[in-house]
């Protein structure tokens, strides 16, 4: 089976489907922060297009950290950054910041950490529940008005919660968690589907760590000479055009491998047999 390999988010920003996760780059000493910046910018110089962020990861620091590692930004290269939490001293550690205010400060925030002018994908982290979803999506359709951002993506949002966004503000991307043995989220996907909206997939190889567990993914491993990741996140890929996957990590080899997933070629035999496991699972 063969998948294309890039995609439109929003029909005109055009990144490669097998994107990177940042949230793992979370440096606590000189040597790590070195490792951290080695991996972003490997990510790049193998092909990578569409990294993910957001405030949350380290309430800021991964945006420093990429901004450090990348910038100036290479011509094509996207950072799709998220927004809606904010970091308290008590209690869970956090808390919904979806009010107008608070998102457009975060968002300056992202703009200024970022070093970017435009952030050409915000996500909203979380529907905050004691704010109207009409004001917090409206003040990110401000936002894009004023040419701060570009596009914007919901993350962990059910079918009717993306059909009434939809209702109040273009949305380009949705960030589930989803993988080959975690399909709760397939309602999404295919609302996704049917309106050409990116569905970013987080935790997307978590399957892979599975081949141990799923005698079909290891087996299907072992037929094209692959790690049980590689066709975790094959599978992704020729699951759904508009599946973009994110895998995340901090190891440079295991970002090669990850990366070298969009070289497996499942045939329809292997995907079928990979797509009753998780059926089963």
């Amino acid at each position: 089976m063969t998948a294309p390999s890039t995609f439109r988010i929003g029909g005109d920003l055009e990144v490669r489907r097998l994107g990177f996760g940042a949230m793992h780059l979370r440096p606590e000493s000189a040597e790590e922060r070195a490792a951290c910046v080695a991996v972003a910018r490997r990510a790049v110089e193998l092909g990578v297009t569409l990294i993910d962020t957001a405030h949350l990861y380290g309430w800021g620091a991964n945006e420093d950290l990429l901004a450090e590692a990348l910038n100036p930004y290479p011509e094509g290269l996207v950072i799709a950054t998220k927004v809606g939490f904010r970091q308290t001293t008590s209690g869970e550690g956090w808390r919904h910041a979806g009010a107008p205010d608070d998102l457009r400060g975060q968002v300056d925030e992202a703009l200024r950490r970022l070093r970017l002018d435009r952030i050409e994908l915000l996500q909203l982290h979380r529907l905050d529940p004691g704010v109207p979803l009409a004001d917090q999506l409206g003040a990110l359709r401000d936002l894009r008005d004023e040419g701060k951002i570009g596009r914007i993506g919901l993350s962990e949002v059910t079918a009717d919660e993306l059909a009434e966004a939809r209702s109040v503000v273009d949305i380009a991307s949705v960030q589930n968690r989803y993988n080959l043995l975690d399909r709760e989220h397939e309602p999404v996907l295919k609302a996704c589907e049917a309106a050409d909206i990116a569905f970013l997939p987080w935790r997307p190889a978590a399957a892979g760590a599975s081949g141990g567990r799923s005698a079909e993914i290891a087996a299907v491993a072992a037929e094209l000479d692959a790690t049980p990741t590689q066709v975790a996140l094959a599978w992704l890929l020729a699951h759904s055009p508009v599946i973009l996957p994110i895998p995340g990590t901090s190891s440079v080899a295991h970002l090669e491998e990850n990366l070298g997933a969009d070289a497996v070629r499942l045939d329809r035999e292997q995907y079928d047999r990979l797509s009753r496991a998780a059926e089963s699972a």
